[in-house]
């Protein structure tokens, strides 16, 4: 279906090529999983496909890459549509029309299909990825992943026989996610189609992959999931897991990690009383000790038909980590904005050092609310990321280097000269939050801030932002992200409907939890959030002579 040969893509201004002599076949009805460092050249594979590369993106396609049967040297991406169907990382850059329903029925426009079968496939798409309630929504007004699954939907609705997907899920909350991943399943199994499908959330989708390709330095290999990422630094929790209790062959479903758990279950009840639910995070310092810093009260957020936030009040502590959780659409990325002062807020206040951020100057409520959008290539002006790092240092009179040295801890080998909006997604976000630390703010918002970042960005990530922390400074991260929530939230803030539904420790709040639990709490219990507690368990235990057999 489709064939890599002997591929090698350069790109102008390169010193190196992006991809480098991929030889590959990917058959008819393959789930395929691309993994991969972020800025490793997943994207480049994924577009090489339709044939977005090199006709879209530019630069120099050496070898051949056929899709069903047909070279996409001869045939440029609309000649594929009617066989590719392709979703990139920002969703709303594909948009064309105004309306959810309008964006479904474009595709097959284009495709000349009769009206007949359109409505049918625009109603059986809507069911699908369960988004009927938005059919008559203006586009611009969606949540990141409500965009993602329509996004997706306007491809499926052209009938494809390849899918091709660059980090589907990673705006989507876990249950989202797996009606999105069981939908593609079902196409794949029932209907024969391809699924070419780049993820950094791997403890997602593993267990529906057939095969995983890996991206790194240019080189692709491919092989069983199992192999691929036994000894990955990319490798999920539940794979993690295994190594460390010596599973064989690695569990990829939390099904056969639950099996294959019996022992260890065993073992850790009977070595110590648990322990805290969180230590690489929360136990190196006290529980919600700083003062408030963030005084938020009877926050109301309002849009034309939509009652984003219904008068939410919440403080935000110096030295504590927040997770803001919730279905898309619950009013998280709202409540972010109406703190920081540059979103709508039809009621109440947000105070910082004494101050409603809603009432200040844009440039002094930066210097007390820091956020890190979505779509952080918003906050990006200049032509290269040093003239942006230079930029950041002038405007936080930080001495320079400051923004490039944090942004050098995300992604070492960015190359400073590149220009911004060819990033890739992680590098892109990693860019926006060093030049947001830069100012050194007193709150720090993110809002998905792990989205297009590969695990050892992730490890940096949560590195940083415990060390802001503990310097005093209120974090709070809206994710969907509930590994990283596990390892480094102190509090856990779930939101629906614009309300919060619960507020307290990452213990009380996911560990238990049927659609926020992580993977380590969903085969251990709930006590057990982390892979890194598990095992200081077992080293303590022993420490004090506890067979570990």
């Amino acid at each position: 279906m489709i064939r890599f040969t002997d591929v090698t893509i350069t790109y102008p201004g390169a010193k190196s090529p992006t991809l480098r002599e991929v030889d590959l076949e990917i058959e008819e009805g393959t789930f395929a999983l691309v993994t991969g460092p972020t800025g490793s050249g997943k994207t480049t594979f994924l577009s090489a496909i339709p044939g977005l590369v090199p006709h879209f993106t530019g630069g120099h396609l050496a070898g051949e890459v056929r899709v069903d049967g047909r070279s996409t040297a001869d045939n440029p991406p609309r000649d594929l549509a009617d066989v590719v169907g392709y979703v990139s990382q920002d969703p709303r850059a594909g948009f064309v029309t105004d309306t959810v329903e309008e964006e479904l029925a474009f595709a097959m426009e284009q495709l000349a299909i009769p009206a007949d079968v359109m409505r049918k496939r625009v109603e059986e798409t809507l069911d699908l990825l369960g988004i009927a309630d938005l059919r008559h929504r203006a586009l611009s007004t969606l949540s990141g992943g409500q965009a993602q699954r329509v996004a997706i939907g306007s491809v499926l609705t052209a009938g494809p026989r390849i899918l091709v997907l660059d980090e589907p899920t990673s705006a989507l909350d876990p249950t989202a996610a797996e009606e999105v991943l069981a939908t593609l399943v079902r196409l794949v199994h029932d209907l024969g189609i391809t699924a070419i499908v780049a993820e950094h959330r791997l403890e997602r989708i593993i267990q529906f992959a057939d095969e995983i390709i890996t991206v790194a330095e240019g080189r692709v290999t491919v092989g069983a999931p199992e192999d691929q990422l036994a000894n990955s630094p990319l490798a999920p929790p539940i794979i993690q897991l295994g190594n460390l209790a010596d599973w064989r062959p690695l569990p990829l479903s939390i099904r056969d990690a639950r099996r294959a758990a019996k022992d260890l279950r065993a073992q850790l009840n009977d070595a110590l009383p648990p322990a805290s639910p969180a230590p690489a995070a929360s136990s190196t310092r006290p529980e919600r000790t700083g003062d408030v810093v963030l005084k938020g009260r009877d926050v109301v957020v309002n849009y034309p038909g939509v009652h984003a936030v219904r008068g939410v009040s919440l403080d935000l502590r110096a030295q504590e980590i927040t997770a803001l959780m919730g279905r898309n659409g619950s009013g998280k990325s709202s409540l972010l904005w109406a703190w920081q002062g540059a979103g709508p807020r039809a009621s109440g206040t947000a105070e910082v050092a004494g101050h409603d951020t809603q009432k200040l100057p844009p440039a002094a409520a930066r210097t007390l609310v820091g956020l890190v959008p979505q779509t952080p290539g918003d906050l990006l002006y200049y032509e290269t990321v040093a003239a942006e790092c230079e930029r950041a240092d002038a405007d936080a009179t930080a001495p320079p280097g400051s923004c490039l040295e944090l942004l050098r801890r995300f992604t070492p080998d960015i190359n400073i000269d590149t220009h911004p909006r060819d990033l890739s997604e992680g590098q892109r976000l990693s860019l926006v939050l060093a030049i947001q630390l830069t100012a050194r703010p007193r709150v720090l918002l993110l809002d998905e801030p792990t989205r297009g970042l590969d695990l050892p960005a992730k490890n940096a990530l949560i590195a940083i932002l415990r060390t802001i922390a503990d310097a005093g400074t209120a974090v709070v991260l809206a994710t969907h992200d509930v590994e990283v929530v596990a390892r480094v939230a102190d509090r856990v803030v779930v939101m629906a409907e614009g309300e919060v539904v619960a507020d307290g420790p990452a213990t009380e709040v996911i560990g238990a939890s049927p659609a926020f639990a992580p993977q380590v709490a969903k085969i251990l219990g709930e006590q057990w959030l982390t892979v890194d507690q598990v095992r200081a368990r077992l080293q303590a235990a022993d420490g004090l002579g506890v067979d570990e057999a």
